[in-house]
């Protein structure tokens, strides 16, 4: 998440910009060059896992259009949907998204945003149990897993 947060990924515009000579279109669209806001954001398969993962986090209807709204919507916080529950999520998301960019650029093979969202929310469940304990975590299962 970091290092995506710093705009650092090696999307292919990057790596075509340090002088390999790749196409640059995005590996999951096929439509449009491969950049970090596209990659995670407005393709319009990231568009649907994020659609999936985050269907109950009241997530803005435009869902995210650039870096900056998906920070904002972070750091925003309901009782149904607090910070923290929003950036275990999308940590998630971000995670996988870029798993599956790299599973689809180097083994060619394409996993449906479906099970994606499958594995975002087991994640993200995982790591709740995890820290179950934790005064911050108490009431996060009971929001997530509804």
């Amino acid at each position: 998440m970091w290092v995506a947060n710093l705009d650092r990924l090696p999307t292919r515009v990057r790596l075509a910009s340090w002088g390999l000579q790749i196409p640059t279109t995005c590996c999951l669209c096929s439509s449009e060059p491969e950049t970090r806001d596209h990659l995670m954001l407005t393709c319009q398969f990231s568009r649907e896992v994020w659609k999936l993962a985050l269907g109950n986090l009241n997530p803005p209807v435009q869902l995210f259009r650039d870096w900056n709204e998906l920070l904002s919507w972070i750091r925003m916080s309901s009782k149904l949907s607090p910070s923290i529950l929003r950036k275990l999520a999308t940590q998630a998301t971000i995670f996988h998204l870029w798993k599956q960019r790299n599973n689809a650029y180097h083994n060619s093979c394409v996993v449906l945003p479906l099970v994606i969202s499958k594995m975002i929310y087991r994640d993200v469940k995982n790591t709740i149990l995890a820290r179950r304990n934790r005064k911050q975590f108490r009431t996060l299962l009971s929001l997530w897993i509804t």
